[in-house]
């Protein structure tokens, strides 16, 4: 994997974030004084329980979702300036594709939206596809791929536009175990290949530790850090590296992180 990357220049800053739902019984804080720095070039997690806050941080990245309290910078503007920037892409746990557009018109969507002319559409999709190992299959229909090759798909259209950074809110949740762990090696290819900054929803343990270098451990609501984790794993790695100790010692240590969000009051 690319060792050049400037790893450390921030890309996402959060400081004392706070995100409270109103609701007809009562308050919801779904998240709580959050402090966190991604760096260029980082790929990092987030994983913790159901309700945990995880991808509501996600959403308030991409403006989806606006805080009630703290200060939260992308590309050191707020959300919304980066979101009129189109500063990032957004891969939702479903992979939404539109079954009466071909693969390729999935991909072209946010292209069109954006202006871009009919030529350079057709190159960014070619390149993209070429991307996520989906070469010569942009005339098929999303009914025609499996699982898999759709949130490949997916993927493609989130990078179509080459965003520096890339939010992926459990895009492989849904997929068996042995299709997941394909995407998981190509998805760190393509990182690889392309330097972005990744920010990654997922239930996995297992998943988090393969995949980043960074592991954010949240609790149960309201949402709160209770550790961050700098892997100490080469960026160049086999699945087999799960069976090593250092892996196996980072797991363990998101478990009790994992626990120790179980005894916040």
């Amino acid at each position: 994997m690319k060792d050049t990357i400037n790893l450390g220049q921030p890309v996402i800053a959060a400081q004392g974030l706070n995100l409270v739902f109103q609701t007809n019984d009562g308050p919801v804080h779904a998240l709580k004084d959050v402090d966190l720095t991604i760096g260029k070039g980082e790929f990092v997690s987030f994983i913790g329980p159901s309700g945990c806050g995880k991808t509501t941080f996600l959403r308030c990245i991409a403006a989806l979702e606006h805080p009630t309290g703290g200060s939260l910078t992308v590309n050191g503007m707020t959300p919304d300036e980066a979101r009129r920037k189109r500063a990032y892409g957004y891969v939702f746990q479903a992979a939404g594709l539109y079954p009466w557009r071909t693969i390729a018109g999935n991909i072209k969507l946010p292209l069109e939206i954006m202006g871009f002319p009919r030529a350079e559409q057709e190159a960014r999709v070619e390149r993209v596809l070429d991307l996520v190992d989906l070469k010569g299959f942009g005339k098929k229909f999303p009914w025609q791929l499996s699982g898999g090759m759709q949130q490949r798909a997916s993927i493609a259209r989130a990078l179509a536009f080459d965003a520096d950074i890339l939010l992926m809110d459990e895009p492989f949740g849904a997929l068996d175990e042995i299709v997941r762990d394909r995407l998981n090696e190509e998805l760190l290819k393509l990182w690889a290949r392309t330097g972005k900054t990744i920010g990654f929803v997922t239930h996995s343990i297992p998943e988090a530790v393969y995949l980043s270098t960074k592991i954010v451990v949240m609790s149960p609501r309201p949402g709160r850090i209770t550790d961050v984790i700098d892997s100490p794993l080469p960026r160049e790695r086999p699945l087999d590296i799960r069976d090593t100790p250092e892996f196996i010692a980072i797991a363990h240590r998101v478990r009790e992180g994992l626990r120790a969000g179980h005894s916040y009051d």
